[in-house]
Protein backbone atom coordinates (compact mmCIF):
# COMPACT_ATOMS: atom_id res chain seq x y z
CA UNK A 1 0.00 0.00 0.00
CA UNK A 2 1.14 3.54 -0.67
CA UNK A 3 1.65 4.52 2.98
CA UNK A 4 4.53 2.04 3.07
CA UNK A 5 6.27 3.71 0.13
CA UNK A 6 8.20 6.93 -0.06
CA UNK A 7 5.56 9.31 -1.39
CA UNK A 8 7.17 12.75 -1.25
CA UNK A 9 5.69 15.52 0.83
CA UNK A 10 5.53 17.53 -2.42
CA UNK A 11 2.56 15.32 -3.39
CA UNK A 12 0.69 15.86 -0.13
CA UNK A 13 -2.36 17.77 1.03
CA UNK A 14 -3.55 18.66 4.52
CA UNK A 15 -7.08 17.62 5.51
CA UNK A 16 -8.43 19.60 8.48
CA UNK A 17 -11.51 17.64 9.47
CA UNK A 18 -14.43 19.15 11.40
CA UNK A 19 -12.53 21.80 13.38
CA UNK A 20 -15.84 23.53 13.97
CA UNK A 21 -17.57 25.39 16.76
CA UNK A 22 -20.32 22.74 16.92
CA UNK A 23 -18.10 20.74 19.28
CA UNK A 24 -17.91 23.62 21.75
CA UNK A 25 -21.59 23.30 22.65
CA UNK A 26 -22.36 21.41 25.84
CA UNK A 27 -20.26 20.14 28.75
CA UNK A 28 -18.04 17.71 26.85
CA UNK A 29 -15.89 20.54 25.49
CA UNK A 30 -14.36 20.98 28.93
CA UNK A 31 -13.33 17.30 28.91
CA UNK A 32 -11.54 17.38 25.57
CA UNK A 33 -8.02 16.08 25.29
CA UNK A 34 -5.07 17.74 23.56
CA UNK A 35 -5.01 21.32 24.82
CA UNK A 36 -2.42 22.03 22.08
CA UNK A 37 -4.89 21.17 19.32
CA UNK A 38 -5.29 24.71 18.02
CA UNK A 39 -1.55 25.37 18.15
CA UNK A 40 -0.63 22.15 16.34
CA UNK A 41 -3.31 22.46 13.66
CA UNK A 42 -2.32 26.09 13.12
CA UNK A 43 1.32 25.12 12.65
CA UNK A 44 0.36 22.50 10.07
CA UNK A 45 -1.80 24.95 8.12
CA UNK A 46 1.01 27.52 8.08
CA UNK A 47 3.57 24.92 7.00
CA UNK A 48 1.44 23.61 4.14
CA UNK A 49 0.76 27.13 2.93
CA UNK A 50 4.45 27.99 3.17
CA UNK A 51 5.31 24.94 1.07
CA UNK A 52 2.67 25.77 -1.52
CA UNK A 53 0.72 22.57 -0.79
CA UNK A 54 -3.09 22.40 -0.69
CA UNK A 55 -5.17 22.63 2.46
CA UNK A 56 -8.73 21.32 2.63
CA UNK A 57 -11.24 22.13 5.37
CA UNK A 58 -14.35 20.15 6.30
CA UNK A 59 -17.52 20.78 8.26
CA UNK A 60 -19.69 17.90 9.46
CA UNK A 61 -23.47 18.19 9.42
CA UNK A 62 -26.04 15.87 10.99
CA UNK A 63 -29.15 16.15 13.21
CA UNK A 64 -27.14 16.51 16.45
CA UNK A 65 -27.50 19.88 18.23
CA UNK A 66 -25.19 22.48 16.71
CA UNK A 67 -24.36 20.45 13.61
CA UNK A 68 -27.19 21.66 11.40
CA UNK A 69 -25.95 23.77 8.50
CA UNK A 70 -28.18 26.65 9.66
CA UNK A 71 -26.83 26.71 13.24
CA UNK A 72 -24.54 29.62 14.26
CA UNK A 73 -21.93 27.11 15.51
CA UNK A 74 -21.72 25.48 12.10
CA UNK A 75 -18.48 27.21 11.15
CA UNK A 76 -14.74 26.76 11.37
CA UNK A 77 -13.18 27.57 14.72
CA UNK A 78 -11.96 31.13 15.10
CA UNK A 79 -8.25 30.22 15.09
CA UNK A 80 -8.62 29.17 11.43
CA UNK A 81 -8.52 31.81 8.73
CA UNK A 82 -9.38 29.96 5.54
CA UNK A 83 -8.10 31.43 2.31
CA UNK A 84 -10.46 31.77 -0.69
CA UNK A 85 -8.53 29.18 -2.73
CA UNK A 86 -8.74 26.58 0.06
CA UNK A 87 -11.79 24.31 -0.37
CA UNK A 88 -14.38 24.05 2.38
CA UNK A 89 -16.33 20.82 1.97
CA UNK A 90 -19.46 19.83 3.87
CA UNK A 91 -19.78 16.16 4.71
CA UNK A 92 -22.61 14.07 6.09
CA UNK A 93 -20.68 10.87 6.80
CA UNK A 94 -17.83 9.95 9.14
CA UNK A 95 -15.28 10.04 6.33
CA UNK A 96 -14.31 13.03 4.22
CA UNK A 97 -14.66 11.25 0.86
CA UNK A 98 -18.22 9.91 0.71
CA UNK A 99 -20.64 12.52 -0.58
CA UNK A 100 -17.96 15.12 -1.32
CA UNK A 101 -15.77 15.79 -4.36
CA UNK A 102 -12.57 15.39 -2.31
CA UNK A 103 -11.18 12.55 -4.45
CA UNK A 104 -11.65 14.58 -7.63
CA UNK A 105 -10.02 17.66 -6.10
CA UNK A 106 -7.04 15.62 -4.87
CA UNK A 107 -6.62 14.08 -8.32
CA UNK A 108 -6.68 17.53 -9.97
CA UNK A 109 -3.87 18.65 -7.65
CA UNK A 110 -1.73 15.54 -8.08
CA UNK A 111 -2.11 14.54 -4.43
CA UNK A 112 -1.03 11.00 -3.48
CA UNK A 113 -0.39 11.59 0.23
CA UNK A 114 -2.85 13.02 2.76
CA UNK A 115 -2.03 14.41 6.19
CA UNK A 116 -4.96 14.15 8.58
CA UNK A 117 -5.82 16.49 11.46
CA UNK A 118 -9.07 17.50 13.15
CA UNK A 119 -11.95 16.24 15.31
CA UNK A 120 -12.70 13.55 16.45
CA UNK A 121 -9.59 11.39 16.63
CA UNK A 122 -11.30 7.99 16.56
CA UNK A 123 -14.32 8.91 14.49
CA UNK A 124 -14.11 11.18 11.43
CA UNK A 125 -10.31 11.42 11.44
CA UNK A 126 -9.68 7.69 11.80
CA UNK A 127 -12.46 6.77 9.37
CA UNK A 128 -11.03 9.13 6.76
CA UNK A 129 -7.57 7.65 7.27
CA UNK A 130 -8.84 4.11 6.76
CA UNK A 131 -10.75 4.98 3.60
CA UNK A 132 -7.90 7.06 2.19
CA UNK A 133 -5.53 4.10 2.62
CA UNK A 134 -8.00 1.75 0.94
CA UNK A 135 -8.28 4.21 -1.96
CA UNK A 136 -4.51 4.06 -2.41
CA UNK A 137 -3.32 7.26 -0.74
CA UNK A 138 -0.32 7.40 1.52
CA UNK A 139 -1.64 8.58 4.90
CA UNK A 140 0.01 10.53 7.71
CA UNK A 141 -2.14 10.57 10.84
CA UNK A 142 -1.09 13.47 13.06
CA UNK A 143 -2.50 12.43 16.42
CA UNK A 144 -1.33 15.54 18.27
CA UNK A 145 -3.28 17.62 15.74
CA UNK A 146 -6.49 15.71 16.48
CA UNK A 147 -8.86 15.99 19.40
CA UNK A 148 -11.47 13.82 21.08
CA UNK A 149 -13.65 13.39 24.15
CA UNK A 150 -14.49 10.54 26.56
CA UNK A 151 -17.04 8.12 25.08
CA UNK A 152 -19.91 7.02 27.36
CA UNK A 153 -20.77 3.31 27.21
CA UNK A 154 -24.17 3.03 25.51
CA UNK A 155 -25.23 -0.06 27.48
CA UNK A 156 -23.63 0.55 30.90
CA UNK A 157 -24.52 3.96 32.35
CA UNK A 158 -21.65 5.60 34.20
CA UNK A 159 -18.94 3.78 32.24
CA UNK A 160 -16.86 5.50 29.59
CA UNK A 161 -13.76 5.09 27.48
CA UNK A 162 -11.21 7.74 28.42
CA UNK A 163 -9.29 9.90 25.98
CA UNK A 164 -5.93 8.26 26.69
CA UNK A 165 -7.36 4.85 25.81
CA UNK A 166 -9.00 6.25 22.68
CA UNK A 167 -5.74 7.79 21.46
CA UNK A 168 -3.72 4.66 22.20
CA UNK A 169 -6.22 2.41 20.43
CA UNK A 170 -6.45 4.66 17.39
CA UNK A 171 -2.69 4.80 16.95
CA UNK A 172 -2.40 1.07 17.55
CA UNK A 173 -4.88 0.07 14.84
CA UNK A 174 -3.74 2.64 12.25
CA UNK A 175 0.04 2.32 12.58
CA UNK A 176 1.57 0.07 9.94
CA UNK A 177 -1.83 -0.85 8.53
CA UNK A 178 -3.56 2.28 7.34
CA UNK A 179 -1.20 5.14 8.15
CA UNK A 180 2.05 6.43 9.52
CA UNK A 181 1.46 8.02 12.91
CA UNK A 182 3.25 11.38 12.96
CA UNK A 183 3.63 14.46 15.12
CA UNK A 184 2.85 17.96 13.95
CA UNK A 185 6.48 18.99 14.52
CA UNK A 186 7.77 16.16 12.31
CA UNK A 187 5.47 17.11 9.44
CA UNK A 188 6.34 20.80 9.78
CA UNK A 189 10.06 19.99 9.62
CA UNK A 190 9.54 17.86 6.53
CA UNK A 191 7.60 20.64 4.81
CA UNK A 192 10.30 23.19 5.65
CA UNK A 193 12.53 21.50 3.07
CA UNK A 194 10.01 22.01 0.26
CA UNK A 195 10.53 24.76 -2.30
CA UNK A 196 7.09 25.97 -3.43
CA UNK A 197 6.27 25.48 -7.10
CA UNK A 198 5.69 29.01 -8.41
CA UNK A 199 4.80 28.02 -11.95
Amino acid sequence: MLYQKDIPIEQSALLVIDAQDSFKLGPRWERRDNRRFEENVGSLIAAFRGAGRPVFFFLHTDPDPGFGSDHPAFKLMDFIRRRPEEPLLVKRTRNAFTGTDLAELLLERGVRRVVIAGIQTEQCCETTARLAADLGYAVDFVTDATMTFPIPHSDRPGEELGVEAIRERTEYVLRGRFARVRTADAVVKELARVTPDTR
